[in-house]
């Protein structure tokens, strides 16, 4: 039997990102396709640190292989990369750099989150000390 490994650029890409370690998860993002002026909402099934699968309802999204993508992550900002692969309403896209998936995982904490001994609202006075 004679193994063959991948041939071309997308597949070695694709091949590496299969066997990373990923993190299923359920979240939205904002992806932007080279030509496409509004950015399309996927959601993130499964996040590596070199890639993700991203799923859409969009009949219209016109999603290719090799597409020029750049995809804003939560707690990490935008990250670019290409469409390596399109299945039906899924597709898979291998980041030009690396990030921490952990970090997209980590909740968004806003000031009205914080119990309110916590809050800083910039109005409390200096503490003042006395000399004894």
């Amino acid at each position: 039997m004679d193994l063959q490994g991948p041939v071309s650029v997308d597949e070695e890409v694709a091949a590496l990102s299969r066997s990373a370690d990923r993190d299923s998860l359920f979240m939205q993002a904002a992806l932007t396709l080279s030509g496409r002026a509004d950015p399309l909402i996927v959601r993130v099934r499964n996040l590596s640190a070199g890639g993700m699968l991203a799923e859409t309802t969009e009949t219209k999204a016109n999603v290719e292989s090799g597409a020029a993508v750049e995809v804003e992550l939560r707690n990490v900002g935008p990250v670019a990369g290409r469409v390596v692969w399109v299945g039906e309403g899924k597709f898979g896209i291998a980041f030009d750099r690396q990030i921490n998936p952990q970090v997209v995982r980590r909740q968004v904490v806003t000031q009205s989150d914080l119990p309110p001994h916590l809050r800083r609202t910039g109005r409390e006075p200096n503490p003042v000390y006395r000399r004894r």
